[in-house]
């Protein structure tokens, strides 16, 4: 078990399993989002939990930020949704566990919740972050996660010339959406797009990008996919399908399992760690709300993110491994120094 604490709780007021995964808090306190999602099975919530406050962890270090990784879930059953009074319910359980934690780990949005959860979740603990502007916090994440894969979309492209190259970008989101127009902004001519919403093809006019179906935007013939969606979407399955050169975007979890990176390595697909590229709304938030930094100063560390994955890339070249097993064994080294500047 490598988690530092894990809570499962019925929540007193909701009756909703509540979730609270601390991974690590070897560089600092713990921070995570807070996901609102249906599971067939609550358990099932709580592997999600695991994996996510893991990979956050990761996240934290090679971002560069004094913070190790966790994770928040509320398991709802298939189906149901929470509104109103439910929901404010669910969130002031979710807050009283965060409390318990005594700054333990600190909570932002997820899967399922935004900046108005966090001002709720904020009543009751001051530990939630990406509350909205009006409440004191940093607002909406979406747009400096839109700039962190933006950064690293130019280091992929060797001379940051997006106009030229050609993109796919699946899920047009909060955070699709934004990246769409930064990319339109940057001169981009073709990009392909698709979202399970329909309503998002508005999105896709708007910018001039083509839409197309889910399927047939993961497989399109392009410079860069951009997974922006739910993760799991690389498995041994739909990797022999891909026809993109390179993968790099914010959906977290990409990777069915470790072991896909090599199947794409193996096929010649650049894939660009989501560790690395999701990182912007974290950094921005995090940077501004918990370590009191400008807004400037905030959006020049998610541009860094850009330099980051070029030095993971440079490492998986001249060693001869995958960047997912670079990125991961750069983020091993910065936790493991943490740890050992705790233990003196």
């Amino acid at each position: 078990m490598e988690h530092e604490r894990i809570i499962i709780e019925r929540g007193k007021r909701s009756g909703l399993p509540i979730i609270v995964a601390v991974h690590s808090t070897a560089l600092g306190q713990a921070i995570g989002g807070c996901r609102l999602a249906a599971y067939a099975d609550w358990r099932d919530g709580l592997t999600d939990a695991l994996r996510l406050s893991a990979a956050m962890t990761d996240k934290c270090a090679l971002a560069g930020l004094p913070n190790g990784g966790g994770k928040t879930v509320v398991a709802l059953a298939p189906g149901r949704t929470l509104d109103g009074r439910d929901r404010r319910d669910a969130l002031h359980d979710v807050a009283d566990v965060i409390a318990s934690l005594g700054g333990t780990y600190a909570t932002g949005p997820d899967m399922g919740t935004g900046p108005d959860d966090m001002a709720t979740i904020a009543e009751r603990t001051p530990y939630a972050f990406c509350r909205p502007v009006t409440s004191g916090g940093s607002g909406d994440s979406s747009e400096a996660t839109a700039v962190g894969v933006l950064a690293c979309l130019q280091t992929l492209c060797a001379d940051s010339d997006l106009s030229n190259r050609t993109f796919a970008i699946l899920g047009l989101g909060r955070v699709g959406a934004h990246l769409l127009g930064l990319l339109h902004e940057a001169g981009a001519q073709q990009v392909v797009v698709s979202d399970v919403d329909e309503t998002r093809r508005a999105v896709a006019d708007k910018y001039g990008a083509t839409w197309t179906t889910p399927q047939a935007c993961l497989t399109a013939d392009v410079d860069v996919l951009i997974p922006a969606a739910t993760g799991g979407l690389l498995t041994p399955d739909s990797v022999p399908t891909l026809r993109c050169a390179a993968i790099a975007g914010p959906a977290n979890n990409q990777l069915d399992q470790p072991a896909t990176a090599g199947l794409l390595h193996d096929r010649g697909i650049l894939w660009a760690p989501d560790i690395v590229v999701s990182a912007g709304g974290i950094v921005h938030a995090t940077a501004v709300e918990l370590h009191h930094e400008t807004s400037a100063e905030a959006t020049a560390r998610v541009r860094a993110i850009g330099g980051t994955l070029a030095e993971i890339l440079r490492t998986a070249r001249a060693t001869g491994t995958t960047p997912a097993e670079a990125a991961r064994a750069r983020a091993r080294n910065v936790v493991a120094r943490g740890r050992g500047e705790l233990a003196r």
